[in-house]
């Protein structure tokens, strides 16, 4: 299909005039900031109720019907039906946020919305975009040197695990499972601790498995110092408990072996019947009989097999776990010890695995069973195992327990904590305020500006739980000035004290000092764009 028609001007030069550009719209020069703000205004301002111990909760469903309730920023961002396009680069911070820290999605999108919200107002008095984000890179300096000198440090202890507890609770406070928020942050604490390596200052994530099951409480939920697979034993008369397991992990079936390409098999008679049955019984005698040799108790396949195999399986007293997935084979051989084996011929002794204890879990009066792989050779490889009345609790439960987990594997990382509540930003805004002062360019205003929006926090914060943001912020501000103390926030939780120390509510530097250069360094890209063009409406 031609894109456009050929025409000659009046001195006989061509020229093509391409179809649809009619059609398209654009949008140039402040129209087009206007519009970008706008957009990103209203997606902050969806999450802003969400923030906080005391945020509100979003339920969104899909076009299947299932439904999520989370107040997780990442979360509601992915799941949200975004079409504009500056929208879309909001919910790629949160993941980056997501990604990178774990935990503060919901606050780094409402500092972006805010610092947009500023930006506008600049940009009706007359400013240059680009000035003004040259004063919000020069803001977001002095906010993260000011960071700095306000972060304190704890040691992380296997001995002394209270400060990562705390810091793991002011997570879990804005989460639907704050009601077991210490039990929940003792779990994600001794996740961390069992598979960091404290001398590289390094956790590795793969070997923490968070799985869910529907039943029971909140609070049954537990950490298992190895692995849960969401399986049974493959004959329901095979032992349900077997002690010092050795385990053969296989990824081979247990079949006789077939021909790679497509074949046709013609049993004339009786005899040839006869002859292929009691060859295939052979074959799973001698499987069986390998697996024996070797020392192994128990085998766990990654393929089926059939009811013959299992009954031979059982008559041998050789319990069998059969469709076990990828990942969860790779957890078990890591946690055993054991080398996955792909031919039976392979097999020996030194390639198994070893486990204490091998269990069967029953839940309640269903028949749902689930076997549980305990006191491996590596105890670095845990499971944390969540349990929950609803699917929807258990899956928001998962993500509140991924941030706590994220949060204490960057405190693994660099230790240094700020005080929450908002006290830290409203101490970077005073550093940015002062700083501005001594500034003779275009670009104090825009420095200004930038600490204006980074008390959008601590007056969502006082929002949400019910005070009055413009006086409560103005309390702790003027009382942060006077006494000179950082750790000065909102009040909450309504304890009738704002000094986050005493509360413990304590965020990483790193997830702060990420959200103000993430949010800072999103908006400078907005800012810069002043053309829009997009394939107009039919």
């Amino acid at each position: 299909m031609s894109t456009g028609t050929l025409a000659f001007d009046e001195f006989g030069r061509p020229f093509i005039i391409i179809k649809d550009q009619g059609k398209k719209s654009r949008l140039t020069g402040l129209e087009a900031h206007r519009s970008h703000i706008q957009a990103a205004r209203s997606l902050a301002t969806i999450l802003r109720t969400s923030l906080g111990p005391k945020g509100m909760d979003k339920m969104m469903v899909n076009p299947d019907g299932d439904v999520t309730i989370t107040n997780d920023g990442a979360t509601i961002l992915a799941q949200m039906d975004v079409q504009h396009q500056i929208a879309k680069l909001l919910v790629e911070l949160a993941k980056s946020q997501d990604a990178e820290v774990g935990d503060g999605t919901t606050g780094v999108v409402v500092l972006a919305g805010a610092l947009l919200e500023q930006a506008e107002e600049l940009l009706d008095r007359g400013i240059h975009p680009i000035r003004i984000a040259d004063g919000f890179e020069m803001a977001a300096k002095v906010a993260l040197d000011h960071l700095e000198k306000i972060a304190e440090s704890f040691p992380v202890d296997r001995n002394n695990v209270e400060p990562l507890v705390k810091t793991a609770m002011t997570t879990l406070g804005s989460k639907i499972i704050n009601r077991h928020q210490r039990r929940m942050a003792e779990i994600a604490v001794q996740a961390v601790l069992s598979v960091a390596d404290l001398e590289r200052k390094d956790v590795d994530f793969e070997l923490i498995k968070v799985d869910g099951k529907v039943g029971g409480k909140l609070e049954d939920t537990m950490l298992v110092k190895g692995v849960v697979v969401d399986k049974d034993m493959s004959h329901p008369q095979m032992p349900k408990s077997i002690d010092n397991a050795k385990i053969a992990i296989l990824t081979c079936p247990f079949e006789p072996p077939k021909p790679k390409t497509k074949y046709g098999l013609h049993v004339t008679s009786v005899d040839d019947y006869h002859k292929l049955r009691d060859y295939e019984k052979e074959k799973f005698a001698q499987m069986v009989k390998q697996v024996k040799d070797t020392g192994a108790n128990l085998v766990i396949c990654q393929w089926g097999f059939d009811d013959e195999a299992n009954h031979l399986l059982l008559a041998n007293d050789l319990p069998a776990v059969r469709w076990v997935g990828g990942p969860e084979i790779e957890l078990i051989a890591i946690a055993t010890g054991g080398r996955i084996v792909p031919r039976f011929s392979e097999l020996t002794a030194e390639k198994l695995g070893k486990a204490g204890k091998v269990r069967e879990l029953v839940f309640g009066t269903t028949k749902d069973r689930m076997l549980v792989i305990e006191e491996c050779q590596n105890s670095r490889a845990v499971t944390i195992f969540v349990r929950g009345g609803n699917k929807m609790i258990i899956e928001e439960a998962k993500r509140s327990l991924h941030d706590a987990l994220c949060v204490i594997r960057n405190l693994v990382k660099d230790n240094r904590v700020v005080y929450g509540g908002g006290s830290a930003e409203i101490a970077c805004a005073l550093a940015v305020n002062k700083e501005a002062s001594k500034i003779s360019t275009m670009e104090q205003y825009a420095m200004r500006a930038f600490a204006d929006a980074m008390e959008t926090i601590p007056m969502a914060l006082a929002e949400n739980s019910g005070l009055n943001p413009i006086q409560t912020l103005a309390n702790v501000k003027a009382q942060q000035v006077a006494q000179g103390n950082p750790v000065l926030g909102i009040d909450c939780m309504g304890t009738g004290d704002n000094n986050m120390r005493s509360q413990h509510v304590l965020e990483t530097l790193i997830g702060k000092r990420q959200q103000i250069m993430l949010a800072t360094q999103l908006v400078r890209m907005i800012l810069k764009i002043d053309d829009i063009r997009t394939p107009g409406e039919e």
